[in-house]
């Protein structure tokens, strides 16, 4: 182990402690059962209604020679020991010689589990684990240093050369900014290139902390919410540009041939970054990031535009001033709630072959593997029927914690709902283009908030796995498209304030990001596995040393977006 931080000893009790990989732990496991076997069951804290796993035949030994495996530890475990064996998945109905009830255990710590001759066991520290959280801690620290430093070298830098060059025009240059900062609202840029920051960091792999990768199924982590905040921003932008080329005289027709265009293009560059390993066409998977964008900005795209008025005048009633933004997409909206009514008709109506009607699990073992083969229920089936189980997304979250099969959280059926996603963004967009004073934009923004808030809320019982309709990125739930809008319009709120009204913070480095986000996007997809972006050193098994290789590929690309903002180039599909 490579870390100081995470620093343990390198052989302890004969065991090679840096064998283990980010939060794994010793078990010593010790048996004197006159039963000769005995069968060790395990269920993570994580797993949901799920059942105890098999994990290890345990042989008595009188003589005291332990066993030992290795087990994740990220969250508690409870074990039961049987006298037989049950199968793969321990039945309720059978009982066992002995249960230990959530355990919290530590990341590379030594623990001596005892089989007792009387059926009793119990666990004891031999050696304690590390804490992950001072990894994080320490990298924070480091990034807030190392800018201080780089804004530090910077200022230095400038006052080297004006005092050497003399007057450079600064008055004219810092005018001319404020002036692109007028034309342009920095707080989008800065939310969207944010967004991109944050993508970046956790594709890299978010240091190894499970609540920074995403959800295995039901459940919000913060990779759950990179992308439908970026699918939201879009919608932002979308009522600016139409009416911007209304304004020069472009027909509604012009206008939907390019958002055509632009689709197809997004769609087309997912489907190659897909085959980033080869392109093996008879198991390429075909839907994709970029594909549920493409599909989303055009039908959001086309109806905003088809519906969009050249001409408006505002209302002089009050009532009708403060809903104008509503009323001008009034058609929008019905076509969004036509799609939400579609979307929940067809989950909590239809049921799969072989699946209960309304079936939202991931399937696995999950509520005692009472349907193994019913990952996403109705849409998953209609995902494989559709696409075909070769060319959709092999490794789902779901699989490595509930033993699911092949599900592709950015299948088809999920674009009815993203669609959805991105007109909330159309809305606040809307707002934006309606009304002039920044009290009317952040009191709308944070009402929309608020009220998606509780209405997701409400759907999800405030819970993570109870509700009517959970919080689910990989089926791109009802209740997650609340909760995620909910947080962009919040989050949004806050930057504009920041810096467009108060000018508190230009958006640095953030806005650059956002100015070039199609180009960070594919680069750190195509690069991500080649130096000097990706590199390891020795075994990689400490929190801090996955947080520093994280660190220096979200700066690279970072760098990378300064260097081109300030060449001043910017592409766009």
């Amino acid at each position: 182990m490579s870390s100081w931080i995470e620093y343990t000893e390198p052989i302890w009790r004969n065991l090679n402690m840096r064998q283990l990989k980010v939060d794994e732990a010793y078990f010593s496991i010790n048996s004197t059962l006159n039963a000769g076997k005995a069968f060790l069951y395990t269920l993570s804290d994580e797993c949901y209604e799920c059942p105890y796993a098999k994990v290890k035949v345990i042989s008595s030994n009188p003589n005291h020679t332990n066993e030992v495996l290795k087990l994740n530890v990220a969250h508690p475990l409870s074990f039961k020991i049987f006298e037989k064996d049950v199968g793969r998945y321990a039945p309720d109905n059978v009982s066992a010689l002995c249960t230990l009830q959530e355990r919290i255990l530590n990341e590379f710590g030594v623990y001596n589990f005892s089989i007792h001759s009387n059926g009793s066991c119990e666990i004891i520290t031999d050696k304690a684990g590390v804490n992950i959280n001072l990894s994080l801690l320490s990298v924070v620290l480091l990034s807030i240093i190392l800018f201080i430093i780089f804004k530090l070298t910077i200022f230095a830098t400038k006052r080297f050369q004006s005092n050497s060059d003399g007057q450079i025009n600064a008055e004219e240059e810092a005018s001319n900014d404020k002036t692109v900062q007028k034309k342009r609202m920095r707080s989008l840029d800065a939310f969207r290139g944010l967004v991109m920051v944050l993508m970046i960091f956790v594709n890299s792999g978010g240091g190894g902390y499970w609540w920074i990768e995403h959800a295995p199924w039901n459940g919000l982590h913060l990779a759950d919410i990179v992308f439908p905040c970026f699918l939201w921003i879009m919608g932002v932008c979308i009522p600016f540009s139409i009416k911007s080329q209304l304004s020069r005289g472009s027909t509604k027709l012009s206008i939907c041939k390019k958002i055509f265009w632009r689709s197809v293009k997004m769609f087309l560059i997912g489907v190659c970054l897909n085959s980033i390993n080869g392109p093996q066409l008879e198991d390429l998977r075909i839907m994709g990031v970029l594909q549920r964008f493409g599909i989303s900005f055009l039908v959001v795209g086309v109806l905003h535009t088809i519906f969009s008025k050249t001409e408006y005048v505002m209302p002089q009633s009050g009532c009708r001033r403060s809903i104008f933004d509503l009323i001008l997409l009034k058609e929008q909206l019905i076509c969004m709630v036509s799609l939400i009514v579609i979307s929940l008709g067809i989950t909590f109506g239809l049921c799969a072959p072989g699946c209960p009607r309304g079936y939202v699990g991931p399937g696995g073992k999950y509520m005692n593997a009472e349907n193994p083969n019913c990952i996403g229920g109705i849409v998953g089936f209609i995902d494989l029927k559709i696409l075909g189980e070769t060319h959709i997304y092999q490794h789902p979250t779901a699989k490595y914690l509930y033993d699911s099969k092949a599900f592709d959280p950015e299948g088809l059926f999920g674009c009815l709902l993203t669609i959805v996603q991105v007109y909330f963004g159309v809305i606040c967009g809307t707002i934006l283009t309606t009304h002039i004073e920044w009290t009317a934009r952040v009191k709308r923004w944070m009402s929309w908030s608020v009220v998606l808030g509780i209405l997701g809320g409400i759907l999800c019982l405030f819970s993570i796995e109870v509700g009517w309709i959970p919080i689910n990125k990989n089926l791109w739930s009802l209740s997650f498209v609340f909760v995620t809008s909910s947080l962009a319009f919040f989050l949004l709120t806050i930057m504009y304030y920041i810096i467009d009204v108060r000018e508190s913070w230009t958006g640095y480095p953030f806005a650059e990001c956002g100015l070039n986000a199609i180009i960070l996007y594919v680069g750190h997809t195509v690069f991500h596995k080649m130096l000097p972006w990706h590199w390891t050193i020795g075994p990689m098994n400490t929190h801090f040393m996955l947080l520093l290789k994280c660190l220096w590929n979200t700066t690279l690309w970072i760098g990378i977006a300064l260097y081109l903002n300030g060449i001043k180039y910017y592409y766009t599909l």
